[in-house]
């Protein structure tokens, strides 16, 4: 089992080589590498063996939030500023991380650039988070983001000129379908049409939740106790129908596939005690930890993860701390590629390995 708390953030450090960190995904997408990490050692796959890996009856949980062009440049007076788009309240108004935010103040009209927008300032919060206010019309913002916005790809993913033309595709999912994330759910990157087909004929059911992946997902853990990081709020929701499809699955003995981190922390936020799914609509900060009893899902499909991070500090939990320590050191040794455009891996949760 995994190790008994405290934690220490640097128990989840690892060097990791520059040259795997990923700058592309594989073309296509199915054929990244996969990793089956569960059994007496890692086992070496590709994603296109993934329906050969789940049984009939098995459920995959999906994530079908849709990357929004988020990052915008501003200006007031002669003060630049960038704004990165979090969270939507409603209303036109946004949460948004914003760099040289100091340089704001409760009042402040920041010109949008490229586009014909501005946004006011109602409220500067700690961390560089700021409350703008861009109009009640949402069409206005919409456009806005399409002239000028640029899709907010990772700080490790290396484009010094800018996002390419092929990043708007690259960095976003097949199940894409509700606009607001600022970061992709990447797990689902790997997906492709003949793949979503392989996994119906194999009788693997689908159910799609929605989890807006928001700006914070980028921000580095700094706390040396892992217990006070927190996480910034998203938005998420589990309908009726996903929630009656897993306990449908589940009842028949299907297993419970999470596509992802994302669609794994809104199913434990949704769970009861019993691991029961129930219908969710609202804001989420769970935070997963080793020590954490996952009720909801079987098994992890994901990426692999930057060190002292909240992603690898989860998978740890889910899978044992051990265990993707010695699975992460196989990735390595075997060249795998990491982060948002590198190869996946596919993780039974430690209590039913």
């Amino acid at each position: 089992m995994s190790p008994p708390l405290p934690l220490r953030t640097d128990d989840f450090d690892f060097e990791l080589p520059e040259a795997l960190i990923a700058q592309a995904p594989a073309r296509p997408r199915d054929a990244a590498r996969l990793l089956v990490v569960g059994g007496a050692a890692p086992e070496d796959r590709v994603m296109r063996d993934l329906p050969g890996l789940l049984r009939p009856g098995d459920i995959l949980v999906v994530n079908d939030t849709k990357v929004i062009p988020a990052r915008l440049r501003g200006r007031r007076g002669e003060a630049a500023v960038e704004i990165m788009l979090n969270r939507n309240e409603g209303g036109g108004i946004w949460e948004a991380l914003v760099r040289n935010a100091r340089r704001l103040r409760p009042g402040d009209a920041v010109a949008i650039e490229g586009t014909d927008l501005s946004a006011r300032v109602l409220e500067r919060l700690e961390g560089g988070t700021v409350r703008l206010d861009f109009g009640p019309d949402p069409a206005r913002l919409a456009e806005a983001l399409e002239q000028a916005g640029e899709i907010p790809l990772p700080p490790y993913i290396a484009r010094p000129d800018g996002p390419r033309p092929e990043d708007k595709a690259d960095y976003q999912a097949l199940f894409a379908a509700r606009p607001g994330a600022v970061a992709a759910p990447t797990a689902s990157l790997h997906f492709t049409p003949g793949l979503v087909a392989a996994l119906e004929a194999r009788g693997v059911g689908r159910a799609t939740v929605t989890l807006h992946v928001g700006a914070g997902t980028f921000l580095p853990m700094r706390a040396e106790d892992p217990r006070s990081h927190r996480l910034h709020p998203e938005w998420g929701e589990v309908t009726a129908a996903a929630a009656s499809a897993i306990a449908t699955a589940r009842a028949a003995g299907g297993r419970v596939v999470a596509l992802g981190t994302t669609a794994l922390r809104l199913l434990e936020a949704a769970a009861a005690a019993d691991g029961a799914v129930a219908p969710f609509r609202g804001l989420t900060d769970i935070f997963l930890l080793p020590g954490h009893r996952f009720r909801s899902a079987d098994l992890l499909l994901t990426n692999f993860h930057l060190p002292r991070s909240t992603l690898f500090m989860l998978v740890s939990a889910f899978a044992g701390t051990a265990r993707m320590r010695a699975a992460y050191e196989h990735a390595i040794a075997e060249g795998y590629r990491f982060y948002s455009y590198g190869d996946g891996s596919l993780l039974h949760r430690e209590d039913l390995a």
